[in-house]
């Protein structure tokens, strides 16, 4: 492993401290257990494709949780996040690559350097100086090659893709490629919006995916430029539509009608006084 120069301290006193070093060496003891011989069959079959999806699923169940406000579920989806995390981990020390310690040193290490206005003398007057700074950071940790086109492919290709154009357009506007305000972004995506219901009239099938694409992208970069992650707006607006069809259902049972044998009109009218209610 390779040396690791000393972090600064942690606000952690040292019943904490304790409590934390012994927990996290149970979980390493608890994996290295499940992969060891006469431990789980399932779990010592596991590979980091296999358990790539897992680890997706386990992150989209801590916003599940954190979208309900419910601390109880939090607390549980982080640490079955955490599971996965420590377990690929067993993998990578299996293969002699790195292990948990140096996930931990790494990540550490990285958010020091990347918090100079913390934990060294970068003086900065707000929230945007220090996502400049981190960008600024990021570039010089490439080399001196690294280019603005390689800053945008490091947004990784999985993201969903809500997100994947928030990112991109996000490290694009820290590269100065932006426009002035948001009205220009609103304009445009009025002039997409436009050319696609022309591309509707028309029943120009590839026209309107293009340009269903360009709007999209244009209000993923509208909602970011009013602070907003449209990948978020996006899974709030889910939830409240979920919601809101669970509560037109029980709204035609009330009504002595079964959802399944409802007519549109009257999931409709349902669905009219559910919306009411809820403002």
């Amino acid at each position: 492993m390779r040396s690791f120069k000393k972090s600064p301290k942690l606000p952690l006193n040292e019943m904490d401290s304790d409590r934390l070093s012994k927990a996290i060496v149970a979980l390493a003891n608890l994996v290295a257990r499940l992969r060891g011989p006469g431990g789980c069959p399932w779990d010592a079959k596991q590979t980091d494709s296999s358990l790539g999806i897992y680890l997706l699923e386990e992150a989209y169940e801590v916003l599940d949780a954190i979208e309900i406000s419910s601390p109880g579920d939090v607390c549980q989806e982080l640490g079955d996040l955490l599971f996965q995390i420590l377990f690929m981990a067993k993998l990578a020390e299996e293969r002699k690559e790195f292990d948990f310690i140096e996930v931990i040193e790494r990540i550490t290490e990285k958010m020091i350097r990347r918090h100079p206005h913390v934990f060294g003398k970068t003086m900065v007057d707000s929230a945007e100086d220090v996502a400049l700074n981190w960008a600024k950071i990021k570039k010089r940790e490439k080399g001196a090659s690294y280019e603005t086109s390689s800053l945008l492919e490091s947004v990784p290709m999985n993201l969903p893709a809500l997100l994947r154009a928030h990112r991109l357009s996000e490290r694009a506007a820290k590269e100065g490629f932006q426009r002035v305000n948001s009205n220009e972004t609103w304009v445009w995506a009025q002039k997409r919006f436009e050319k696609l219901r022309s591309a509707i009239k028309n029943e120009d099938r590839v026209q309107v995916a293009d340009d269903m694409g360009e709007l999209l992208f244009s209000l993923v970069n509208l909602a970011r430029e009013h602070g907003l992650n449209a990948e978020n707006t996006l899974r709030i607006s889910n939830r409240r539509f979920l919601d809101r069809f669970e509560n037109m259902e029980r709204e035609l049972k009330a009504s002595g009608i079964e959802p399944e044998k409802a007519t549109p009109e009257q999931m409709e009218h349902a669905w009219k006084r559910v919306k009411s209610r809820s403002g």
